[in-house]
């Protein structure tokens, strides 16, 4: 991939854009929180860096991730395959925390009953005032529960592999489809991503969850723990 200025840019460096961008920062903000400068972060997402592993790591805790997520190591593994970190902790998250780690939109799954059984498949979303906004085609098995009113589960969950921990999100309620054309376009407009399955999904579905909970997996010492290290050296 090239940048405006005719440069490449690495996987690493969209990685990292794509990752500040999900959390509202700008580059002043992960600098700071690396320990860095903002002329180092640009580099790092518009040209083809080498940093060392003490930087990445430091980089990776600024943006909430790991290093093997912004390196790409796991994109093509299956999650959860090693062995539980130390003393792991579960506990309960409130609906304010649920909102909160479902952000403003991302890639979930969703569970429907269709006509052969249970179907669960990956869906984008979008967040919009509490409800949960997803693009599917007119004859999708979504649809097809929209139509009918009828009741799904929509879940999002996220996995640090490198110290065992993670957080997962259950929403449950019926969904509609948006049948006002006026409205369904508003909606989608509202939208920050397209649907990763490409083109002809413009069926507005919005779901109104009554159910939301989720859990949340620590491991005592690892970052984001009230005794976890922030990865950065003094």
């Amino acid at each position: 991939m090239n940048t405006a200025d005719g440069h490449h840019r690495s996987d690493l460096g969209r990685r990292v854009a794509t990752r500040r961008r999900q959390l509202g920062l700008s580059r002043e903000d992960v600098a700071a929180r690396a320990g860095s400068s903002p002329g180092y972060i640009a580099y790092v997402e518009d040209r083809l860096p080498a940093p060392g592993i003490e930087f990445l790591v430091r980089l990776a805790n600024a943006l909430e991730t790991t290093v093997q997520d912004l390196t790409g190591l796991t994109a093509g593994s299956p999650q959860g395959e090693g062995p539980a970190g130390n003393r792991p902790r579960p506990e309960a998250l409130d609906e304010k925390e649920c909102w909160a780690l479902l952000d403003d939109h991302g890639v979930g799954r969703v569970a429907v009953e269709a006509a052969d059984g249970l179907d669960v498949f990956p869906v984008n979303y979008q967040i919009l005032d509490g409800k949960v906004l997803f693009t599917t085609t007119s004859t999708s098995a979504l649809a097809l529960a929209a139509a009918a009113g009828a009741e799904i589960a929509f879940e999002e969950d996220h996995l640090d592999e490198a110290f065992r921990q993670g957080w997962s999100v259950l929403l449950v309620g019926p969904v509609r489809t948006v049948s006002d054309p006026v409205e369904a376009q508003a909606l989608r407009d509202a939208a920050h991503s397209q649907p990763w399955a490409g083109d002809g999904r413009d069926t507005a579905v919005l779901l109104s969850p009554h159910r939301v909970t989720g859990r949340r997996i620590l491991v005592p010492g690892a970052p984001g723990t009230a005794d976890g290290s922030d990865g950065r050296e003094s």
